[in-house]
């Protein structure tokens, strides 16, 4: 670390440009469409990708948006970007939420937010195993990494999700070992690792890759329970990666298409032979601690998600508003449009309720001291949203009109022989130019009834777990038992002295006061920046 803290606070962040810049002293095996990439930093198939996570280093460089966007980390000393920053209050959570919900507003998804989610989750795995053991090696290992990612300002990418083969067999138990990451040698130097991890987000134009198991392993899967970060162009790594938004959409005219700009790229991740030194491993076949590492992980990232698709649910609210105008109507005097226009808010804010009330009842981790979001809050907000995805694009869809996905295409607004009859035929709001109007359409196209729109529903109804995860740990981590209590007690029979009682197995300390029984971090937040008043 450096000795001079204001040195360290001016060189560790970087711009969105120096981010483009760092990708190109990177060398991945990269294959997009069938083809070979040789340089991703200028790959127009992943440039709506890059650009997306240009924005959260940009964001934190800017003087308004900085203090929301940057974080004070005492583990480090560091003023670190807020998706690089392990939280140490309930005031971090409602912070990063906020932050996620601002870059999404910008992006669409900022991606970046999932090493925020993934650091965390290692953090306090890595802790509670020291503390199982009685000693201080996976901390010492996982700190030390985490200072250099913050002090290089790294993108991190996730490779948990592995490709899983026949999802009724465990991980020993599959034809091809390398359906899931596995280690497959040990040596004084460090382990070497094979296996196929499916869908990790922003892959090619990441620095590093957090590689973490999917799923609870058994004693059987050890090889299987490994956790470690390597860089994306080690020997032996292969990305074979779909485009970033809709890069392949023709730009003539310079139509300001919002995917063209911004977009994201998932891909597989092939592992063969891929050497790891023990300081970059936080373990390998502790499979007793797999499954607090994906819970952990899903808690945080399922957060995350919620600041994120709220962002993208202001993009929705903003261009039905102006959809509205466009065709000469005010919502607030037609109620069929108000309608619609009230329940995309309520559904958008709804489910950021979830997020906010996760953030202020979030606990301190006794073994790492940093802060968890609540995760039935944290679970029921990402159900919300998953769920309700499909709700939104129909709501944004009922106030916009067929004209989104009926306008002549974008080269007839220069064809001499249509252009001029269109501009007239086509306007609506006097007040409107026609240019304005076809361009929210688009944009709204754009959004919700295109490639990208498909996307977004289906990220958000699987990102960070399907539905029935989120039900499986609403009810696991839901107090049934504190409202059985109450409702025996209200009947006067008393409470029954049998604990092994299904109904009544999960609880917890009531919440009788704004702080809860089991006091949360205080919430020490920041100004919103003037895009989110």
């Amino acid at each position: 670390m450096a000795s001079n803290p204001d040195e360290t606070r001016t060189t560790a962040l970087m711009s969105g440009d120096a981010y483009r810049e760092s990708l190109r002293r990177y060398s991945p095996r990269v294959f997009v469409d069938g083809r070979a990439v040789e340089s991703v930093a200028d790959a127009p198939e992943f440039r709506p990708g890059v650009n997306a996570l240009a924005v959260t280093y940009d964001f934190a460089l800017d003087a308004d948006k900085a203090p929301l966007m940057t974080a004070q980390q005492t583990l480090t000393g560091r003023t670190v970007n807020r998706m690089l920053h392990i939280n140490e209050s309930g005031g971090d959570l409602l912070n990063k939420l906020e932050a996620v919900r601002l870059l999404c507003q910008e992006t669409g998804c900022a991606q970046r937010y999932l090493a925020h989610d993934a650091l965390n989750a290692i953090h306090q795995v890595c802790a509670h195993i020291d503390d199982a053991r009685g000693g201080t090696e996976h901390r010492d290992r996982f700190l030390a990494y985490l200072e250099h990612a913050q002090a290089q300002d790294l993108s991190l990418g996730i490779a948990m999700t592995d490709a899983k083969g026949d999802r009724s067999r465990r991980p020993h138990q599959q034809g091809n070992a390398d359906t899931y990451v596995h280690v497959v040698e040990r040596n004084g130097k460090g382990i070497v690792i094979s296996g196929t991890k499916a869908i990790v987000t922003g892959a090619p134009y990441m620095h590093e890759f957090l590689v973490m198991p999917c799923r609870n392993m058994g004693r059987e899967d050890a090889d299987f329970a490994v956790c470690c970060a390597v860089p994306v162009d080690a020997d032996g790594i292969t990305i074979v990666a779909r485009p970033a938004g809709r890069p392949g959409e023709k730009a003539e005219h310079g139509e300001p298409l919002f995917s063209r700009r911004y977009g994201q790229s998932t891909a597989v991740v092939l592992f063969d032979r891929v050497f790891v030194p023990w300081e970059r491993v936080f373990y390998a076949g502790e499979w007793e601690h797999s499954g607090l590492l994906t819970y952990n992980y899903a808690t945080h990232h399922r957060h995350s998600c919620i600041g994120a698709r709220a962002g993208f649910g202001d993009l929705l609210i903003g261009a039905g508003a102006l959809m509205c105008e466009a065709n000469g109507f005010d919502p607030g005097t037609k109620s069929n449009l108000r309608e619609p226009m009230v329940e995309l808010i309520k559904i958008t804010e709804g489910f950021f309720a979830c997020g906010v009330a996760a953030s202020v009842y979030g606990t301190r981790d006794e073994h790492s001291d940093s802060f968890m979001p609540d995760p039935v809050f944290s679970n029921i907000g990402k159900l919300l949203l998953a769920t309700q995805i499909y709700d939104m694009h129909r709501l944004a869809h009922e106030v916009s009109g067929g004209l989104i996905v009926a306008l002549p295409g974008p080269d007839e607004d220069h064809n001499p022989a249509t252009a001029a009859t269109l501009s007239e035929v086509l306007r609506a709001n006097p007040d409107v130019p026609y240019e304005k109007r076809i361009e929210v359409a688009r944009f709204m196209e754009d959004l919700t009834a295109s490639y990208q729109g498909g996307w977004y529903s289906v990220i958000s109804l699987h990102g960070g777990g399907s539905p029935a995860a989120m039900k499986q740990e609403i009810w696991r981590n839901y107090p049934v038992g504190n409202k059985v209590e109450l409702v025996e007690r209200l009947l006067d029979r008393g409470v029954s002295a049998e604990q092994n009682r299904p109904i009544t197995r999960n609880r917890q300390p009531g919440r009788c006061c704004a702080a809860g029984c089991s006091a949360p971090g205080q919430a020490v937040t920041v100004p919103l920046p003037k895009a989110r008043r």
